[in-house]
């Protein structure tokens, strides 16, 4: 008698993943791809822990046993372990489509529902914290590379992507703008593909604190494809994850010589105030929302929908929101 396992071709749980990544690279975002990436190594790692060399002998048992090892072994919160599960739902219908798995075994995988709540990363550089940073780097640090990377960041909002991807020649100082280009062929990528490119205004300050950040701090190097990238290393152009641990650094209170109980090891990187870059970019749009910029030309600016912008990004508080609304009704 044929059982379903007749019908299934065998593949290995790490070829089958290769197999997948390469068919997402085709119709999604690298960085979509990279999430996607990241959320199936664990899933390989676990198989390959549990001597499961063969995607066609996974089971509903199997998958709920990864999840409760997942939420254990990375001490996940409950909407990254559902973005985690989410991922390995869809690997695994695809994983369907190619005969390497039952077609309905991605029904089992059980993800955590959340709240609409829980679905919001909540973690904003507050403005008074942001001002007390970039008066304490115009200070000390005054066209520095945390002078340059915290303060572009701040006043454009724009992702650590696309600050990652600008070049000397996006920099226009004298009509006080960057611009964005979506370079996929040499190496930088924009989140939203072509969609994302922009001229972008900047303050006088900003202009001439880069002006002098490149004639006389920056690094003078290329990058592989012979760019002069803006933000540079002594390798070349500088790496996202080394502009993470600079705004790691860069936002712990003992950079700015205060208190810092969390520290671990007196690395400032480690501290628990510090916050990831794309805090800043939260914090900037709810400043630029609080200081009455229409919620359209913010959106344009850091290219994000109204939609996503509400639900993700604006973290004024309901008392600031009813304030904004009398001051545009007292008007009337």
């Amino acid at each position: 008698m044929r059982t379903i396992h007749d019908t299934l071709e065998p593949i290995e749980p790490s070829a089958a993943r290769e197999l997948f990544l390469k068919h997402k690279a085709t119709d999604v975002g690298e960085n979509t791809v990279q999430s996607y990436a990241y959320r199936t190594d664990h899933f390989v790692r676990w198989c390959d822990e549990n001597d499961i060399d063969n995607m066609n002998d996974l089971s509903g048992r199997d998958l709920q046993e990864y999840r409760l090892w997942r939420q254990e072994e990375g001490d996940l919160k409950k909407i990254t372990l559902h973005q985690q599960m989410s991922t390995i739902r869809v690997f695994l219908k695809w994983c369907g489509s190619i005969e390497a798995v039952p077609a309905d075994l991605y029904e089992k995988v059980m993800v955590p529902r959340v709240r609409p709540e829980q679905e919001r990363n909540d973690e904003t550089l507050e403005a008074e914290k942001a001002e007390a940073i970039l008066d304490h780097l115009a200070k000390f640090h005054y066209a520095s590379r945390e002078h340059a990377v915290f303060m572009l960041l701040w006043e454009t909002g724009i992702r650590i992507g696309a600050a990652n991807a600008l070049d000397i020649s996006d920099v226009d100082v004298e009509e006080k703008q960057i611009n964005l280009v979506h370079r996929p062929n040499q190496g930088t990528r924009l989140k939203n593909g072509r969609g994302g490119e922009r001229p972008i205004a900047i303050s006088t300050e900003l202009a001439e604190m880069l002006e002098d950040y490149i004639d006389y701090t920056r690094p003078e190097k290329t990058d592989e494809y012979d760019r002069e990238p803006l933000l540079s290393t002594s390798q070349g152009r500088m790496a996202r994850a080394t502009m993470r641990r600079l705004i790691y650094r860069t936002t712990a209170p003992c950079f700015r010589g205060k208190p810092c109980p969390d520290c671990t090891e007196g690395s400032p990187g480690k501290c628990g105030e510090s916050v990831k870059p794309h805090a800043i970019r939260r914090g900037s749009i709810t400043h630029f929302l609080s200081q009455d910029v229409p919620v359209e030309i913010v959106g344009d600016r850091m290219n994000v929908s109204r939609d996503v912008l509400d639900k993700h990004y604006d973290k004024r508080s309901e008392e600031v929101k009813l304030e904004q609304r009398r001051g545009y009704l007292d008007n009337v």
